[in-house]
């Protein structure tokens, strides 16, 4: 029976989950449901940055616009590294559309004009 810590609020719970997905030491129903994803199909939200042309910065934050399987990330990742962006950008631009056929972008947290 695995012990996870839930991440969905600050309480940090430490939740136990059987065979059967019962889920026990949760205070609230988000442990349940993130208890069951966290066995099943663990996700999530990948943050990082993108190189931007640019004379104010270098990099521009981005962020995948729903959580991603766990086993995508390094995928994922690869995929961000090679993007180079030239402004204007704004913030919730779509910086990479459809990243692997999963139906998630990669949009920009930051504006940049020059």
């Amino acid at each position: 029976m695995p012990e996870l810590i839930c991440i969905v609020c600050p309480r940090g719970c430490r939740l136990n989950v059987d065979q059967d997905l019962n889920v026990t030491g949760n205070f609230c129903k988000r442990g349940v449901i993130y208890g069951k994803s966290e066995v099943t199909n663990p996700t999530r939200t990948v943050t990082s940055t993108v190189k931007i042309d640019s004379k104010i910065t270098t990099r521009l934050p981005v962020i995948t616009s729903k959580p991603i399987s766990k086993d995508k990330i390094f995928d994922v990742m690869n995929l961000i590294n090679q993007v180079v962006v030239k402004p204007p950008i704004k913030v919730r631009d779509v910086i990479i559309p459809n990243i692997l056929n999963l139906g998630i972008d990669i949009v920009a947290t930051r504006s940049i004009e020059e």
